[in-house]
């Protein structure tokens, strides 16, 4: 007789470990002055940031300097009291640096403001109008392509400022005068400017205690500061701040509406795009971060928030601006808790600007070049460039790269959406007819979508079709509209009234109609009871003799490999780029293609029996798992390692009943021997539960007996075990690594994640967005 139990509610949350509260100090209250310093030392540290790189926008784009640390200032309090995404940080738009150099060449300074304003104005709208989340449909290569053809465009109209000329406002004349540039350089400047550029590259890298000791100093501020104190003995040009005075009024442009609206459309549309991007990028940066409070970016009120920005800045004299991924990452790494992070940064700013004016006038123009042409660089993203390919998504990329360069941002992107509806087309309307025959059965296979556009190319393949032969009609694609339905239909009702047989169905020929015994499950589909390839039961013997897997791997060849055949064929000729190191248990149950939802050339997986990581020094027998670590770390050079635990491991039940007996022995079994590696994790346990500190915890519930609580301390373990390695500690060291602890639970079907501050592991929750950029 079965039984049915409740479920028990589920306990409230442990509370995370730590030392005790002082008497008299609330917990809230601690923490409250725990995140006032986090905030306060994030602050200062954006505002080492912001305040070259402001500078170098403004000067970048002709604008008078002073507006680059104005719209610094406003970006940071009113956007940042006001916005939707707490941690991202608005400041000088990088994305809009080649618009507003255009606008201010054309129309001048004063109304380039009145244009900031009124781009402000149409960003109030679209936030009231709740348009945000739709403005993040548009395709990535677009935006990408766009982001990455300004960086083209800022590299090379920056290049001439460091070699000691000026740059013009069309990208295709910089280009064709930088030869004779190159031929005469001002060497002064191009010295200051190759030495920020070497500064900004190896600042993050500096090795040992020097590195340690540099890093909490961000770097575009350690290459202006180097390049200051070179400079001080030559003659270049300078910073030139104008005396602080009330802004004059913005004023229209001198040109027809229709000139000034496509520069308002233009001024929104990528102010819009870089701030909403950014404030996705941002949050996904600060959800990876352990101690994260759960919460999603407000999208419709952080772009009314950059409106209000927008607004203020161009009344004020200051450049547009948006959200900016650099910033942002910048806040979140070191530590910000809330939006006051933003916010003092932003009163930092404009303390800076009336203090120390004079400060900042001994900066070289060559370093604020430099830096900005490094920022410009680093828009063109490879490991974009790798996604948009993966995708098939080039084309569209490569357009709205070339048409920004050539033309501008808004007809690029225009360029851009064009390319991306003409490929869809294609695609959709892309059918491929072949004809072949095979011991007297003639075999018609249709590959892509079959719509009507494709119907007489179908035909006239139908025709060869002999009377009175067998065919088999394969239809490879996933669409069918009705008029290739009918067309299908009634050829073969034909065909059979002339004596011949029809076979219609999808791949490999099956009929629609026959039963799918062999394999029920889809390829590319939810993964649900996968037994559909395990032999009948009254087959044993085939069962016995590896008969599911032959069935499974038969089932592979028929559904599955046409479709992946094509990005496995690209995996073999461009080889493994891995970017994450799964470290894992061997278990069966544990099916890590399906907890993370990846494919082929995305996990570098490490599987053994308890998913240990033999720590440095360990005997000979270990090699085998370091060895993989540092072929990921070094060679594939992955950006991340996880290990994942899991409940009910039997290497786990081993270890507990293993507890107290004596040390195996020289005859000790291979497995025994393995084991020993979970020893430290065993005493791990016994020390915590002794001290009674430091114990791990299950957000949301409570650790269900010792064998789960081992599973969970053994994560802890094994990631300071990876962090005792060489490889590893360099790379985490330079800042291009980072590691994550995880745990799943079987029955569940429940992945948790590790907060290492405080030893908690909290539930992966299904409305949570995928973390990638």
């Amino acid at each position: 007789m079965t039984q049915i139990q409740k479920s028990p509610q589920p306990a409230p949350a442990e509370p995370a470990p730590g030392p005790p509260t002082p008497s008299g100090a609330a917990p809230h209250e601690k923490e409250t002055g725990a995140a006032w310093r986090r905030d306060l030392s994030a602050s200062v540290v954006v505002f080492l940031l912001a305040v070259p790189l402001s500078l170098g926008i403004a000067l970048a784009t002709g604008a008078p300097l002073q507006a680059g640390l104005v719209a610094a200032a406003v970006g940071g309090i009113v956007a940042g009291l006001l916005g939707g995404a707490p941690l991202q940080v608005t400041g000088a738009a990088t994305g809009l640096l080649v618009v507003t150099a255009d606008l201010v060449h054309r129309y001048g300074w004063r109304a380039t403001c009145a244009i900031t304003v009124l781009a402000g104005l149409a960003q109030l709208a679209l936030g009231a109008l709740r348009v945000a989340r739709a403005a993040l449909a548009v395709s990535p290569a677009i935006v990408h392509g766009m982001l990455a053809g300004i960086g083209v465009t800022i590299a090379v109209g920056q290049l001439h400022v460091v070699l000691g000329g000026s740059p013009d406002s069309s990208a295709v004349d910089n280009a064709v005068a930088l030869p004779g540039q190159l031929a005469h350089p001002h060497t002064a400047a191009l010295l200051i400017g190759a030495l920020t550029v070497a500064v900004l590259a190896g600042w993050p890298r500096l090795p040992g205690r020097a590195g340690k000791w540099a890093r909490p100093v961000p770097a575009p501020l350690a290459a202006v500061l180097a390049a200051t104190a070179v400079g001080m003995g030559t003659t270049v040009p300078r910073v030139e701040l104008p005396s602080w005075r009330l802004p004059q009024p913005p004023v229209l442009p001198d040109a027809s509406l229709t000139a000034v609206l496509t520069a308002v459309l233009t001024v929104t549309l990528v102010a819009s795009m870089e701030s909403l991007l950014s404030a996705v990028a941002v949050d996904r940066l600060a959800a990876e971060r352990p101690g994260s409070p759960p919460g999603r970016p407000r999208l419709n009120r952080e772009l009314a928030g950059q409106g209000l920005a927008n607004v203020v800045s161009g009344l004020l004299g200051g450049l547009p601006v948006s959200g900016g991924a650099i910033r942002g990452s910048a806040n979140v790494r070191a530590g910000a808790a809330t939006r006051r992070a933003t916010v003092l940064h932003g009163v930092w700013v404009l303390l800076c600007a009336g203090l120390l004016a004079g400060v900042l006038e001994l900066i070289p123009l060559a370093a604020l070049a430099a830096l900005v042409m490094v920022v410009g660089v680093r828009m063109v993203s490879f490991a974009h460039l790798r996604h948009v390919q993966r995708h098939r998504e080039f084309p569209v990329y490569a357009a709205t790269l070339g048409a920004v360069v050539l033309f501008g941002v808004l007809l690029g992107v225009l360029t851009g959406i064009t390319v991306g509806i003409f490929l869809a087309l294609r695609r959709l309307t892309h059918t491929r007819v072949a004809v072949t025959e095979e011991s007297g059965r003639h075999r018609v296979r249709v590959s892509g979508q079959l719509t009507f556009l494709a119907v007489p190319r179908v035909t006239r393949a139908l025709a060869q079709v002999p009377a009175g032969a067998e065919a088999v009609v394969e239809l490879c694609g996933s669409f069918m509209d009705h008029a290739a339905y009918e067309a299908l239909q009634s050829w073969a009702a034909t065909h059979r009234a002339t004596g011949g047989s029809v076979a219609l169905g999808g791949r490999s020929g099956r009929p629609i109609a026959e039963p799918t015994s062999t394999h029920a499950c889809r390829p590319w589909t939810p993964w649900r009871n996968h037994h559909c390839t395990r032999p009948a039961p009254a087959r044993t013997a085939d069962h016995r003799s590896g008969g599911q897997l032959l069935g499974g791997v038969s089932a592979f060849q028929r559904h599955t490999a046409p479709l992946v055949r094509e990005e496995l064929a690209r995996l073999a000729r461009e080889g493994q780029r891995p970017t994450q190191l799964f470290l894992t248990c061997a278990d069966s149950r544990l099916v890590t293609s399906m907890i993370t939802s990846s494919g082929p050339g995305d996990l570098f997986t490490v599987r053994n029996v308890g998913n240990l990581m033999p720590p440095p020094g360990s005997d000979a027998s270990c090699d085998s798992v370091a060895a993989a670590v540092e072929y990921a770390v070094e060679v594939l050079r992955v950006e991340s390692i996880t290990v994942c635990g899991h409940s009910g491991c039997g290497a786990m039940a081993a270890l507990l009943d293993a507890a107290g007996s004596p040390p195996p022995s020289e005859g000790a079994t291979p497995l025994t021997r393995w084991l020993r590696h979970g020893h430290p994790s065993l005493a791990r346990m016994a020390r915590i539960g002794r001290l009674g500190r430091g114990e791990v915890a299950l957000a949301g519930r409570p650790v269900a007996d010792d064998q789960e609580r081992l599973a969970l301390v053994n994560v802890r373990q094994q990631l300071d075990h990876l962090r005792a390695h060489p490889c590893v500690a360099r790379r985490m060291a330079e800042g291009t690594l980072t590691l994550h602890g995880m745990y799943f639970h079987v029955a569940e079907a429940q992945a948790y994640l590790l907060d290492e501050s405080g030893g908690r592991f909290r539930a992966v929750r299904a409305d949570v967005p995928a973390i990638g950029v």
